[in-house]
């Protein structure tokens, strides 16, 4: 790692690093483009949980028009999560957040035609799946798929073998699951003599799809000589899941996938509504990688 960071001071990043890694062709037959990018439908908060304030139908609505602004602007897929019902539980949800989730990735599949992604916080990956499997939709992202970390929510640990029976069990083996690796909002001492390539390694091991490097917190960006580490480490796509920016996309020339939700919002937070000015700088700078 010493003589990448010195070779990407001489050369900088995009000059380092000129292809990405992705030999399983996953990236083009689950995105139809050999580079996706992905926006974040941030769901209103769902039914039962602190901060909620809206029906169904209401946090529906707001997010098909989100899809469509995605959509719109040239996105190539989708991501729904549940990032307003703070705060999460660890690793299972209730039967109304499967529900409502449902309810809404089906609609968002139905009015914008993109491949549909599912995340439901935190580290409910079953759920996702389920979700997943109910609605259409063509990928989940996962929290904790390999070894384990200590989240906001407490200790979170390796599920790749339950969730991929699990998988396997209700026939959602067309569902991709997505891992993230050394996961953002998380404390990782206690693999601290794992580096994430190594992580991604593992991860490839346990039959993940793909894995997603982020920054240490939402809307903070990843490391690019971390996700050009493990776009080197693996075949299947590296997805970068935080802080992709108009302003800093050409740092990660090795990256198959961007996840954006938070630089296209108004002022750059997650939680404020599109900035079509912002969305739009964003997909000008990803056109030009």
């Amino acid at each position: 790692m010493r003589v990448a960071k010195i070779a990407s001071l001489i050369l900088g990043p995009s000059l380092l690093h000129s292809k990405h890694m992705d030999t399983s062709g996953a990236t083009e037959s689950l995105f139809g483009v050999t580079r996706a990018l992905i926006g974040v439908v941030h769901l209103q908060a769902l039914p039962g949980t602190p901060a909620n304030k809206h029906d169904v139908a209401a946090i529906t609505s707001i997010a098909v028009e989100e899809a469509r602004i995605y959509r719109d602007a040239g996105f190539h897929a989708v991501v729904i999560e549940n990032t307003h019902d703070r705060p999460y539980l660890k690793t299972s949800v209730g039967p109304e957040i499967i529900a409502a989730m449902s309810v809404v990735s089906a609609e968002v599949r139905r009015a914008v035609e993109l491949p549909v992604g599912i995340q439901v916080l935190a580290g409910a990956n079953t759920s996702a799946l389920a979700v997943a499997l109910a609605s259409g939709a063509r990928f989940v992202r996962v929290e904790g798929f390999v070894f384990a970390h200590v989240a906001d929510e407490g200790l979170i640990e390796a599920s790749a073998g339950a969730l991929l029976r699990y998988r396997r069990a209700i026939g959602a083996d067309h569902v991709r699951v997505f891992a993230d690796v050394k996961k953002k909002h998380s404390a990782h001492a206690i693999t601290a003599d794992v580096d994430i390539a190594e992580t991604a390694r593992a991860a490839e091991f346990f039959l993940v799809d793909g894995v997603i490097v982020s920054g240490l917190a939402t809307g903070q960006p990843a490391e690019p000589d971390e996700v050009a580490a493990v776009a080197q480490a693996v075949s299947v796509p590296t997805l970068v899941g935080s802080g992709i920016s108009a302003e800093n996309i050409n740092r990660f020339p090795d990256a198959d996938a961007f996840i954006v939700g938070s630089s296209i919002k108004q002022n750059g937070l997650w939680s404020n509504p599109i900035d079509l000015e912002r969305t739009n700088e964003l997909v000008r700078a990803f056109r030009e990688l």
